[in-house]
């Protein structure tokens, strides 16, 4: 029987830089723990082999690899926050997209008060959501 399903989120070199954002832009966000590669190691000393974080009650673990991809995050997979008020969604959409992109800026499209869908500096995307 599965336990739990959790996303994870892997970066190369930059998952303390992430981390640290997400733990900045959300109220209640926390850090729960964050293992780091040592001496002798195979990725980078002080760089993220495991970590997990609480963003708005969802857990989320990630990692720094140190092998390089031909990949990485994509907006068909995006996170999904139902924000409480429209300071909330008004505040959450410019900072998100800092240095990032937007796919639908911020607006109201009919199946929703406002709505933005963003991709984050790391290429993660959200969806942001006022009903």
């Amino acid at each position: 029987m599965t336990k739990k399903i959790s996303p994870f989120l892997m970066f190369e070199g930059r998952a303390q830089e992430a981390i640290d954002f997400y733990l900045s832009v959300f109220d209640d966000a926390e850090l729960i723990s964050a293992n780091r590669y040592g001496p002798g190691e195979p990725g980078p000393e002080g760089s993220i082999q495991l970590a997990q974080f609480r963003v708005a009650g969802q857990e989320f673990f990630c990692s720094d690899s140190f092998v390089s991809h031909d990949f990485t995050f994509t907006p068909s997979l995006s996170l999904f926050v139902e924000c409480e008020s429209e300071e909330e969604i008004d505040r959450l959409c410019p900072v998100l997209s800092e240095q990032g992109g937007t796919m639908m800026p911020l607006g109201q499209y009919g199946f929703s008060a406002k709505f933005a869908w963003v991709a984050d500096r790391f290429g993660v995307s959200w969806q942001l959501n006022l009903a």
